[in-house]
């Protein structure tokens, strides 16, 4: 049976990129323009909000992985000028988070990461980390879900990834990506 704490760490991953690819595929429904008009957020806009999703995911997967500070990565996310180029991105760091998670092993999630943030470096538990991350980016996919909403965009459902009672609102997704209920809930 695997580590209850991996196997919840392994789960939220997954969430994330599921979650990730249901919000930026109702983006794609948004009006010409809307995507980098100015909004009533912390961001500005839509853009500007996913931009930080994916800016501050390389900062702390880099982390994880035991990468420096990569400045010119984080330049690139702040400044992702359109939708496909944030998708094709996204969907990489959310690839890696994957590995990265699933390549643990329990004694890691104890592990003191350094967290190269320039001016100084951050030392934390992996799993304190990790837990961040999960926070962070379901925090702003909630602030993007309801910029949709402000946008005349139907939100979609950003919930349905953990529990086995949601199989059937996931599987169109599943399927998307290749995965399997077993490999979700395994």
């Amino acid at each position: 049976m695997p580590d209850p704490a991996l196997r919840s760490l392994r789960k939220l991953a997954q969430m994330n990129r599921l979650a990730n690819a249901r919000l930026h595929r109702a983006c794609g429904a948004l009006p010409d323009g809307v995507y980098a008009a100015a909004m009533p957020c912390f961001f500005g806009s839509i853009r500007a909000t996913l931009n930080h999703i994916l800016l501050v995911d390389r900062f702390y997967i880099g982390a994880l992985e035991g990468r420096g500070l990569d400045r010119a990565a984080l330049d690139e996310a702040r400044g992702c000028p359109d939708l496909p180029s944030l998708l094709l991105w996204q969907e990489d760091s959310d690839r890696r988070l994957l590995v990265h998670v699933a390549g643990l092993a329990p004694a890691l999630l104890a592990e003191v990461v350094a967290v190269d943030r320039g001016e100084r470096v951050q030392r934390d538990r992996r799993d304190d980390l990790l837990h961040h991350l999960f926070q962070h980016q379901t925090h702003h996919r909630g602030q993007v879900h309801g910029l949709l909403s402000f946008a005349g965009v139907a939100p979609p459902q950003l919930d349905e990834f953990i529990v086995g009672d949601d199989a059937a609102a996931r599987a169109e997704d599943m399927a998307r990506l290749g995965w399997s209920e077993a490999g979700l809930m395994g």
